[in-house]
C-alpha cells in the first residue's frame, strides 16, 4: 500500500506532534522530529514522512497531498485528538477507500474511545507501532495483526498485544536519520535549548523510572530501557555528519540516557574522537566520574526533570531522586562545565502556594542555564490521571478547548486551576527577570553574534506568549473552531 505517515496540521504554537514529550502551546519557535513516524517508514517502500506543522500546511493543503495514498498513519495527541479526526474525516471524504490508521500514546490509552470517535478512523494502533503498520501496509490480515484495534462493519475488535521490541530488534532498525534526510529540512527543527540547527535521534527506548505523570514510559514503550549497541548508535552519528551539513548538535532524546551508566560512558568515549557536540535527558542523580567522562565526550546541555522543589511532592510523583541528590549532581554539573536545561511543573498532587514558593526558590538556587515551567497535564493511560480522575480534581473533557488552547485542568480543594496557571508566569518572570541573569545573558550576548539574535528573537516570542497568558486568563475559555 502507497503510505504516508503524517503529523497533522495542529493548532497554532502547538506543541503536541510526533516527537514532543509534552503537549501544549510552546513559548517560543521549536519542532520536533517526528522520529516515531520516521522508523516504521523506513521499513515500507515508496513510504513518505509528512510533517505538516513545521511546513506550515493547513488542513486542506495536507489533505490534497495525503488523498493519494491507499494507507495514511496519522499520529495523535490527547489535546489534538478532536482536530485530528476532523482531518482524518476529510481524508476519507476526498479517498474513500484509504485506510486511515490513528498512533501515539492517546489511542494507546484509549483505543475503544478512539476508534468510536469516527468511522475514519479505521485502526488505533497500540504502543510501539513499528511492525504493526508495516504489516498493515504490506497487506497482511488485520485480525493477526498484533498491537492494533480497528473497526469493521461497525464491530470493534482488540488483537493481543505486541511485545515491545528487544536490543537487538532496535539494532535491525533502519536509521531514522536517513529518513530524516529524505523527507524532512532539518532546518525547519528548533530546540530552545540546543544550538541551531540540531538533530535529534534515539539510543534506546524506555524509562526505568515510575515518575506518575510522565506519558511515554506508562503508556507506549514501558519501563524497561531496551538499547541499542554502542556500534550500532556510533555508525549512524557517523553518517549524521554528511546527511545534515551545518548541524551544530546532536540531541539523544532517550527518556533517560544515563540510565545504563556504563553504556552512556562508552558512547561518550567513542563520541569524543568525532569531535561532534551533543546533549540528551538525564535524571539528576548522574555520579561525578560519569559526568567528567561525558563531558570530555562532547556533552554540552543536560535536559533535568527537576519537577519540584518540595520533597514530598516529589514522593508523591514516585520521582525516586531526592532533593538533596539533585543538588549535589547540579553543582557536580556546574564545576565539569555541563550546562542544564531544568524542567518544572506546577500542579502535581500535594500542590499548595507554599510548595510553588519552595520550588521557584529551589529553581533559582539550582541555576540552570534554561529553564521549562509545565502546568501538570494528567494524560489518559498515566497513574496522574487515574489519581486526578478519582478524586474529582479533573475533568477528562476540559482536557483542551477548541482552539487546542491548555489552561490548567486540575483544580484542588485547596488550590484551583487558575491560581496554577497564573503561577507559571510568576515562575518564568522571578526567574530570568533576575539581575544575576539578565547579567549573564547580556555577557552571552556580547559574546557571540548568533546567541545575540537567538536570545532576543525567543525574549520577544516569550513575552508576547506571556502577554496572551494573561489575555485568556483574564477571560473565561470559549470554544471556537480555528482549525489550521
Amino acid at each position: 500500500m502507497r503510505t504516508l505517515f503524517l503529523n497533522p496540521p495542529a493548532y497554532d504554537n502547538f506543541d503536541g506532534g510526533a516527537g514532543s514529550r509534552y503537549q501544549a502551546t510552546r513559548e517560543v519557535w521549536s519542532f520536533w522530529y517526528p522520529t516515531w513516524l520516521c522508523y516504521p517508514a523506513g521499513m515500507i517502500k515508496d513510504s513518505r514522512v509528512l510533517d505538516a506543522p513545521p511546513e506550515k500546511l493547513n488542513q486542506a493543503q495536507t489533505v490534497a497531498i495525503a488523498k493519494e495514498y491507499d494507507f495514511v498513519v496519522l499520529h495523535t495527541s490527547t489535546p489534538s485528538f478532536k482536530m485530528d479526526v476532523r482531518t482524518a474525516e476529510m481524508i476519507k471524504a476526498q479517498n474513500s477507500d484509504c485506510v486511515v490508521a490513528f498512533v501515539g500514546g492517546h489511542p494507546t490509552a484509549q483505543p475503544d474511545q478512539t476508534l468510536k470517535a469516527s468511522p475514519a478512523i479505521d485502526i488505533a494502533a497500540r504502543k510501539e507501532f513499528d511492525y504493526s503498520m508495516k504489516e498493515v501496509a504490506e497487506g497482511m490480515d488485520w485480525s493477526q495483526i498484533r498491537g492494533i484495534s480497528y473497526q469493521k462493519n461497525g464491530t470493534i475488535h482488540h488483537n493481543l498485544d505486541r511485545m515491545a521490541m528487544t536490543n537487538e530488534e532496535l539494532d535491525r532498525l533502519p536509521f531514522v536519520t536517513q529518513i530524516y534526510a529524505r523527507d524532512l529540512d532539518f532546518r525547519k527543527y528548533n530546540s530552545p535549548y540546543c544550538q541551531y540547527p540540531y538533530v535529534s535521534m534515539y539510543t534506546g527506548r524506555g524509562c526505568p523510572a515510575r515518575c506518575t505523570f510522565c506519558l511515554w514510559p506508562q503508556v507506549t514503550t514501558g519501563h524497561s530501557y531496551r538499547t541499542r549497541s554502542v556500534e550500532n548508535v556510533i555508525e549512524e552519528v557517523k553518517e549524521m555528519k554528511h546527511l545534515f551539513p551545518g548541524m551544530k548538535e546532536i540531541f539523544f532524546d532517550d527518556d533517560t540516557f544515563t540510565a545504563d551508566r556504563e553504556r552512556a560512558r562508552e558512547i561518550a568515549r567513542q563520541l569524543k574522537p568525532l569531535g561532534l557536540c551533543w546533549s540528551t535527558n538525564s535524571r539528576a542523580n548522574v555520579d561525578a566520574e560519569t559526568l567528567k567522562i561525558m563531558k570530555d565526550g562532547g556533552l554540552r546541555l543536560f535536559v533535568i526533570g527537576y519537577e519540584s522543589g518540595n520533597e514530598q511532592i516529589l514522593k508523591n510523583i514516585k520521582k525516586g531522586v531526592a532533593l538533596e541528590t539533585a543538588r549535589r549532581f547540579t553543582k557536580d554539573c556546574h564545576d565539569t562545565g555541563i550546562l542544564i536545561h531544568g524542567t518544572f511543573i506546577l500542579g502535581l498532587p500535594g500542590e499548595t502556594k507554599e510548595t510553588i514558593q519552595e520550588t521557584m526558590k529551589f529553581a533559582k538556587q539550582m541555576n540552570p542555564e534554561t529553564i521549562q515551567v509545565s502546568l501538570a497535564s494528567p494524560y489518559p493511560g498515566t497513574a496522574f490521571y487515574d489519581y486526578a480522575v478519582e478524586h474529582g480534581y479533573i475533568k477528562p473533557e476540559d482536557m483542551v478547548d477548541e482552539t487546542g488552547y491548555q489552561k490548567c485542568v486540575i483544580n484542588y480543594p485547596h488550590l484551583s486551576g487558575e491560581e496554577i496557571f497564573t503561577a507559571v508566569e510568576k515562575f518564568y518572570t522571578s526567574y530570568y527577570l533576575r539581575p544575576q541573569y539578565i547579567f549573564k545573558s547580556l555577557k552571552k550576548m556580547a559574546r557571540d553574534s548568533d546567541e545575540r539574535k537567538r536570545m532576543w528573537s525567543e525574549g520577544k516570542q516569550f513575552f508576547s506568549t506571556m502577554r496572551k497568558r494573561r489575555a485568556m486568563a483574564a477571560k473565561p475559555q470559549v470554544a471556537s473552531s480555528t482549525a489550521a
